[in-house]
């Protein structure tokens, strides 16, 4: 083994936290939901008219995220494209996954595309506006979903990194996403949880019951 190759497996097998926030750091989306989670944040405290439902939006957020993320995994992600009416239908966001899924390890491609962010986040921010009946609650929501898309996008891109787990939760969530990428992409769907929307609705077997997929880096190929 060529001494520049030992060089390389030392530093993948050697990163900690300090370089995986400096990498992840220089990608934008990390930046974009950050500068709408801070300015929600700012706002929320200055608006005040702080009451009970204030408490129970991050709660019920976090009881349903991994059915989001379950959702848009399968349904946005991991859509199929299709022809209709001469045109084809497919998206950004399940383009930029199908080459995500190529090369796991590409690091730009973990990240949400900031060219989705430009239109998601102003979506958000008018919708929270328009679905609650006061400014603080919506506000509220906003910082809540901030919170969340920072801990997905650095959860996400971590796993993804040669940083090992170290705490029992995030060693099952590790191993939770890399079967997705490595053992079966029908499989194992949430990214930030293990154990929970895809054991409810059927996504979670036993790994050693399913086989490895041969097209788990080539999403939709022809067997």
């Amino acid at each position: 083994m060529s001494t520049d190759r030992t060089e390389r497996r030392s530093r993948r097998t050697s990163i900690g936290l300090r370089d995986a926030a400096a990498e992840f750091a220089r990608h934008p989306s990390p930046w974009m939901i950050g500068a709408m989670l801070a300015a929600a944040s700012v706002a929320r405290v200055l608006r005040g008219d702080w009451q009970i439902s204030d408490a129970l939006v991050p709660l019920v957020a976090l009881l349903v995220f991994p059915l989001v993320e379950w959702v848009i995994h399968v349904g946005i992600l991991h859509w199929r494209p299709r022809r209709i009416a001469g045109l084809t239908l497919d998206s950004l966001l399940a383009r930029k996954h199908r080459e995500h899924h190529c090369d796991p390890r590409d690091v730009p491609l973990i990240f949400i595309p900031w060219q989705t962010l430009v239109w998601l986040l102003p979506i958000l921010v008018a919708g929270a506006w328009l679905a609650f009946p006061r400014a603080g609650l919506a506000l509220t929501f906003l910082v809540t979903v901030g919170v969340l898309g920072l801990s997905y996008e650095w959860t996400h891109y971590l796993i993804h990194t040669d940083y090992r787990p170290n705490s029992r939760p995030y060693r099952a969530v590790w191993r939770h996403h890399r079967h997705h990428h490595f053992k079966n992409e029908h499989y194992w769907f949430t990214v930030t949880t293990a154990g929970t929307a895809d054991r409810i609705l059927g996504t979670e077997p036993d790994p050693a019951s399913v086989e490895t997929s041969p097209t788990a880096r080539n999403l939709h190929a022809s067997r």
